[in-house]
């Protein structure tokens, strides 16, 4: 057989890990898009303890309203939670986890996504990265950076938001009956305040 033959054959079956890289990028995606369900779930329950009607919460979540008024009755039975608090002043570690990714994404458009911190918060919004002590960790470094080396075109109030967050994170407070919702639903709360306060 030439080199020629050999180069262009096709091989009779994957390798390990030739597979294991085929299915890790769809692993991700399942797992992400499983985690997508289970937090808008979790979120139509806070829309209806703010009293939102099931019609103005199918429009907000893009559902029909008979599958919004199925995932109402599946929570039924576990009775009315606390009302959530939405003040950005809270200091458990997901709520400054998720003010530190929606001020990371900020600082990432308001820079054209030319930060350091631009790839960490893509890959965190995307689901390729979770949100443990190590990422948290390298957010913060990234933004820091950011707020260094870009001291001119961001405002004073990305800095005094990174303060805040910073502090909070060194020094958390013990986790409080208040802090009932879940982990993931707290940081996209304060990921979404936190943008919303910046931008406005």
């Amino acid at each position: 057989m030439t080199y020629d033959e050999s180069a262009h054959r096709i091989p009779a079956t994957l390798t390990e890990e030739q597979a294991e890289r085929m299915l890790a990028r769809m692993n991700e995606v399942i797992r992400a898009g499983e985690e997508m369900r289970k937090l808008r779930a979790e979120m139509i329950k806070v829309f209806a303890g703010f009293g939102w009607t099931q019609e103005r919460i199918a429009q907000l979540t893009d559902m029909s309203q008979p599958a919004v008024s199925k995932q109402m009755a599946k929570h039924r039975t576990d009775g009315p939670g606390p009302p959530v608090d939405v003040s950005l002043d809270q200091r458990d570690i997901p709520w400054l986890e998720g003010r530190l990714w929606g001020l990371g994404q900020e600082i990432s458009e308001t820079l054209d996504e030319t930060a350091r911190c631009t790839r960490c918060v893509n890959a965190l919004t995307r689901g390729r990265k979770r949100f443990t002590p190590q990422t948290v960790d390298e957010l913060r470094r990234l933004v820091e950076e950011d707020l260094r080396l870009h001291r001119r075109e961001l405002h004073a109030g990305h800095r005094a938001a990174y303060d805040e967050i910073s502090r909070g994170l060194d020094q958390p407070a013990k986790a409080t009956g208040a802090a009932t919702a879940s982990a993931s639903l707290r940081r996209s709360l304060a990921h979404r305040i936190q943008r919303d306060q910046l931008s406005g």
